[in-house]
């Protein structure tokens, strides 16, 4: 993946090697992201911390160079997932911790998806399925929990890549490729359809915590549909229309 417009990259390569990158978009997070800078940088002794600065004008920039991180700028907005994405791709750990500017999240809530990793797991989620609504399912977690079942991966329920906090090994990232982030859905099919081991590791609470954006209405719904649409399709490529399922004694065929 190459994107246009990075500028002012701060490499960090005079210390050793990192062992944790921790990879977080921000898009004027300037209210929250000294927080989850502070509690990014103690996941583990050797981690790196890669802020995706993109179309910020509120001093996100100024908080995150003073914190000393990596900070790879662009002056237009990427979108979250672009902007994961692109940090992959800078990332120097064996271990990706991706997080969001906007969501603080405690080290020792944190710590699990490391240990998970470093045990073997390749896609380590959040337990999380999305938003809750008393009345009917949401549209998104019937998204989610539709394409874990048709992965053959009901055990996921909805957990998805499109939660933080997750982390991927870097076996898992040279197999599915950076620009799989993109499309976080997409992602997480790709490390199943190629055998990775993907397991959730434990619940964090992102959805009282992620705090509301203007936004069209129904835009971020369209958009994680739209995602798990992509994924879908992928899947029924490779596995058929049906994606494996059976179509039991049914003989189409006579059918004229």
């Amino acid at each position: 993946m190459v994107v246009a417009g990075r500028s002012g990259s701060d490499t960090g390569m005079g210390q050793a090697a990192p062992i944790v990158s921790v990879i977080i978009p921000v898009m004027n997070e300037a209210r929250t992201l000294a927080r989850v800078l502070k509690e990014a940088k103690r996941v583990h002794p050797r981690t790196e911390v890669i802020v995706v600065l993109n179309g910020s004008n509120d001093g996100s920039e100024r908080i995150a160079r003073g914190a000393g991180v990596r900070v790879l700028h662009f002056p237009e907005a990427l979108g979250h997932d672009v902007g994961r994405a692109v940090g992959a791709e800078a990332a120097r750990g064996d271990i990706l911790l991706f997080l969001d500017g906007d969501i603080p999240v405690a080290a020792p809530q944190l710590k699990p998806f490391i240990r998970a990793i470093q045990r073997g797991t390749d896609v380590a989620l959040n337990a999380y399925s999305g938003p809750r609504v008393k009345h009917r399912p949401h549209p998104v977690n019937v998204a989610k929990k539709a394409l874990n079942a048709f992965l053959g991966a009901p055990h996921l329920l909805g957990a998805s890549m499109t939660a933080i906090p997750h982390a991927i090994s870097r076996r898992a990232l040279e197999q599915i490729g950076a620009r799989s982030l993109s499309v976080p859905p997409a992602a997480q099919a790709a490390a199943v359809r190629k055998g990775l081991r993907v397991y959730t590791v434990r619940y964090v609470e992102v959805g009282r915590t992620n705090p509301s954006k203007p936004r069209p209405s129904g835009a971020l719904t369209s958009l994680i549909m739209g995602d798990h649409l992509e994924a879908l399709h992928a899947l029924m490529k490779e596995k058929g229309s049906r994606c494996g399922f059976s179509d039991g004694g049914r003989r189409r065929e006579k059918l004229t």
